[in-house]
């Protein structure tokens, strides 16, 4: 079976200039999901419009009817457990159980300041989402929560009625390492990696795949910890970030090349940003299109 086909489309857009075509058009090619980052700025996009992921995605459900939607990722950077599993059930209503939680802990970009916070180290982030991400799962499972952590509480937090899907709706894990694996193994239906970041600047595609075969193992020991069979959790490709850049997306060819490697590997998801002119998720649109309607046969 091929990997399923998604997009990231990043809140650049206002919703009336080109924002809602977009997942309309997302929808319309057969992309299994739509995604967008749950960031309040990032990188090179910070001096330009960003909109917020959570009533961009409740627009997106409004506008698509069958597009499974979510955030890639959320973390805890900003967010609390208490008004995200508000937020996300009433979003998961919304679409009619159409979201997927992108998670993982953060980084030390701009959003690691935004609210006058110092940036935490990663060991410091590493405990946080290991926080956070359990009490999140008994949010959006059960209807009265009361909880105090070292980072989070929550006192009588009511999330009646939960979630449309059942238990919850289904969280992709962002993680590389031990105790990222761990959360994955444990809360995850799906776990989420953009490679090794090492291999970025000056690392070859071999190098990445092997990078990658390593991560998948370390899954795998980490489901086999716990008892849980691996094949499980969907294992999603974040693309743009392992050292082919946007050479996957440069022909039909070259993306059923990359694609088909990754599928060797064991992925399950492959995701590519939907093209932004003058940035680093530049790409033919036309081309783009062609590689979503016509890889899929070509996979297998």
């Amino acid at each position: 079976m091929s990997p399923r086909l998604s997009t990231v489309i990043l809140p650049v857009d206002r919703w009336n200039e080109g924002g809602r075509a977009k997942w309309q058009r997302a929808e319309e090619l057969g992309f299994h999901a739509a995604y967008t980052y749950d960031h309040l700025s990032w990188r090179s996009f910070r001096d330009g419009p960003w909109f917020g992921a959570v009533p961009t995605l409740t627009a997106a459900a409004a506008a698509t009817g069958r597009l499974r939607l979510g955030t890639l990722v959320t973390s805890p950077n900003f967010r609390h457990p208490v008004t995200l599993a508000k937020e996300l059930i009433s979003l998961d209503d919304i679409s009619g159980g159409r979201i997927t939680l992108g998670i993982g802990a953060g980084g030390s970009g701009f959003d690691a300041t935004a609210l006058g916070q110092r940036p935490w180290t990663p060991r410091e982030r590493a405990d946080r989402f290991g926080e956070f991400v359990p009490l999140l799962d008994r949010l959006l499972t059960e209807g009265a929560v009361s909880q105090r952590g070292e980072f989070y509480a929550a006192e009588e937090a009511r999330n009646l009625p939960g979630c449309v899907q059942r238990p919850r709706l289904p969280f992709a894990v962002a993680a590389t390492g031990p105790r990222g694996m761990r959360l994955a193994a444990r809360h995850g239906q799906a776990w989420v990696t953009t490679g090794d970041p090492k291999l970025y600047e000056t690392g070859t595609p071999e190098q990445s795949d092997e990078a990658l075969r390593g991560q998948l193992g370390k899954l795998a020991a980490a489901c086999a910890e716990l008892g849980r069979d691996v094949t499980e959790l969907d294992k999603v490709l974040l693309t743009g970030f392992t050292p082919d850049r946007a050479r996957p997306l440069e022909s039909l060819d070259a993306f059923v090349d990359f694609a088909g490697r990754h599928q060797e590997l064991g992925f399950t998801e492959i995701v590519v940003h939907w093209p932004i002119p003058g940035s680093d998720f530049a790409a033919d649109l036309t081309v783009f299109e062609k590689i979503v309607t016509e890889a899929p046969a070509q996979l297998g």
